[in-house]
């Protein structure tokens, strides 16, 4: 059974292969099994610490033979469990060596091994099992493959701190999302792990505390049940508060922290309660703070702003809890000139994630302003930010670009910040660059939909980008595109409408008034209304796509659609009669004068109303040709609607 490494092995690779370490298999093939199992510890002893040496074994066919061995009958449980001890050694080189192990089957076999009555070998097994499915080649999905492994898992949690720390390293590795979420709660998994939060092992009880975070994750029905657990007389979430205290290591705080947010966020605990307000939201804070790890700093920033994304009161409260806002000011001046890390290898790691804590910073900034206008302005007013956003519109990571546009689209909620800070430092050029990926364009679109409307980002291709996007499959973008063009429009100069109207094309405009989505007929509708504005614009439009409009609105107001659509069209009708040569357009028109007097007398108070301002632009007595207009209307019988409406008891409509 070959088992190689993935890459093509080249001489000076196999030069180095040492007599020595063919001399270690070769003690495998030995009709002594004293000998064969000398030669495993001492292949054990070997291997420790030196990952060259791993690569030569496993290139020199290792790993077959000490799964063969493994798994035969006749092997004492002494050799099987050395094996298992050097197949976990190998595992804890490279990625190759894993990719290596699972070419050779070893999970199956591992699995296998789980059934052994022997304790010591089961945890040997199970080491082995941690290593490689913590690995990030190893595909989670061959943990669930035999539907028998989590319930003897579940099983062996009870026989030893080792095997209950590896088991529950294993399942929060390997659980990922719903459906792993699922079979391990519903094979028991909370009741399973949770009395192992008390244990006397801290390595146990941190395995334990993170298993509980990936099962409550986004899902209410495990943090539903944590909330009403016991665990010697206590209730879970008040053991996760005494997990986050200020004595406790840093790992136990987070990870507490997690947890309870998870549960929160889940609808199991809620946002007012003492736990999360004055327990989990200060301790996220603190793992803000530039004492802590580079990954610490990161954890809490991205936690905290999970935490108070939907809540208000949340992010008022995280806003003025230790400087919070300045703090994080800090995540984007590190590691500096003057960095105090003094070892080269933390130094090295932090340079190359720096990105990471940028990212982060973007994020709870985000939420932090997502509701709230003081603290809006208090981020924009931070040192540098609008400079830190452009900047981060333009990196390399697509992480740190779309934590930014999401930043640059909480803060485009600022009215007051709009016109000023925004157009200052000119956020919408590399806003405009930004290209890549649904998530990063729909935030893209929402933010353009945001931001007023200087020269440049028209010359820099706004129009152009929108009316693409108006052509998507993804109806969110869609949405998002032809909503920024109903704001740009909405009392915009005359060439800029021209330019919608040319970029977008009538055939475009049409496709979109007959989309099944409601949300993209009702802002396409509503782009209409805010082109068809002011006169000279109504009249210029009209007199290039009057007919193409018209009929637009005659197969609406025929069409089956609900109240707030035809109002729109209505009022799009409203805005065509306040036209000076448009008017006619309506008033040559008998099919579309009936519908104008049809709905005056519809039930719906709204289509009467939006009907009777069609009839009041069109018989404005100063404007020229009035006379005649009265004329027809009051032939088609709108004088006696109107003293049938003056009756009416709704206020507005009797005004009118």
């Amino acid at each position: 059974m070959a088992c190689l490494l993935e890459t093509p092995i080249r001489m000076s690779v196999l030069s180095e292969v040492t007599a020595s370490s063919r001399h270690y298999v070769d003690r495998l093939f030995d009709p002594d099994p004293q000998k064969v199992l000398q030669g495993v510890i001492d292949m054990k002893n070997a291997v420790i610490g030196n990952n060259k040496q791993k690569a030569n074994l496993i290139v020199l066919g290792a790993v077959p033979r000490l799964l063969y061995l493994l798994q035969q009958e006749p092997s004492s449980t002494e050799l099987k469990t050395e094996c298992a001890v050097v197949l976990g050694s190998l595992a804890m080189g490279t990625e190759n060596n894993v990719k290596s192990l699972l070419d050779c089957h070893i999970i199956p076999a591992l699995l296998q091994g789980l059934l052994s009555s022997d304790l010591k070998f089961i945890e040997a097994c199970l080491r082995c099992l941690r290593t490689i499915f913590t690995s990030p080649v190893t595909p989670e999905e061959l943990l669930y493959t035999d539907a028998t492994v989590i319930p003897h898992l579940m099983a062996l949690l009870s026989r030893s701190r080792y095997t209950q720390e590896y088991i529950c390293q294993i399942f929060s590795h390997c659980c990922k999302g719903p459906d792993h979420q699922t079979i391990l709660f519903n094979h028991g998994a909370v009741q399973n792990i949770a009395h192992l939060l008390t244990s006397p092992s801290y390595k146990v009880r941190m395995q334990a505390l993170k298993c509980f975070s990936v099962l409550a994750f986004e899902n209410p029905q495990v943090s539903m049940t944590l909330v009403n657990v016991l665990v010697d007389g206590e209730l879970l979430p008040q053991i996760f508060v005494k997990m986050l205290q200020r004595d406790k290591p840093i790992e136990m705080q987070l990870t507490s922290a997690k947890c309870l947010t998870y549960m929160c966020r889940a609808g199991a605990i809620r946002t007012d309660d003492n736990c999360i307000i004055l327990k989990t939201l200060p301790c996220l804070v603190r793992m803000c703070s530039k004492e802590r790890l580079l990954e610490e700093r990161v954890e809490g920033a991205e936690t905290l702003a999970y935490l108070i994304e939907p809540d208000v009161e949340l992010q008022r409260i995280a806003s003025i809890t230790d400087h919070l806002i300045a703090m994080l000011a800090d995540y984007f001046k590190y590691p500096s000139s003057v960095s105090a890390i003094t070892d080269i290898k933390r130094l090295d790691h932090d340079l190359k994630h720096a990105h990471e804590l940028r990212q982060a910073a973007f994020k709870l900034y985000a939420s932090l302003g997502a509701n709230d206008e003081d603290i809006r302005k208090k981020i924009i007013e931070t040192e540098n930010m609008m400079d830190r956003i452009v900047t981060g519109l333009s990196e390399s990571s697509v992480k740190v670009r779309l934590a930014a546009v999401r930043c640059l689209h909480s803060l485009s909620r600022s009215v007051q910040q709009l016109r000023t800070s925004f157009q200052d430092h000119a956020v919408w050029k590399p806003l405009m660059k930004v290209r890549k990926g649904h998530q990063v364009m729909s935030l893209q679109s929402k933010c353009v939909c945001e931001l007023s409307w200087p020269a440049p980002i028209l010359e820099s291709g706004a129009v152009e980008l929108l009316c693409g996007l108006t052509q998507s499959e993804n109806p969110a973008l869609r949405v998002n595109g032809i909503w920024a063009l109903m704001n740009m429009a909405f009392q915009a100069e005359q060439k800029i409408k021209a330019d919608i109207l040319r970029s977008l094309s009538t055939e475009q405009l049409f496709r979109l008034l007959s989309d099944s989505d409601l949300n993209v007929l009702m802002k396409t509708l509503g782009l209409l209304r805010n082109l068809l504005s002011t006169r000279p614009h109504i009249d210029k439009i009209m007199s290039t796509h009057g007919k193409q409009i018209m009929q637009a609105v005659t197969l609406i107001l025929e069409g089956e659609h609900n109240i707030e659509v035809k109002e729109q069209t209505l009022c799009i009708l409203a805005n065509i009669a306040d036209g000076t040569t448009a008017k006619e357009l309506i008033m040559t028109n008998d099919d579309i004068l009936q519908k104008i007097k049809y709905y005056m007398g519809h039930s719906h108070v709204k289509l009467q109303l939006a009907a009777m301002f069609c009839i009041s632009n069109l018989i404005w007595n100063e404007e020229e040709g009035s006379q005649e207009r009265q004329d027809k209307l009051r032939d088609m019988g709108i004088v006696d609607i109107l003293h049938k409406l003056s009756q009416s008891p709704d206020s507005n409509l009797c005004d009118k």
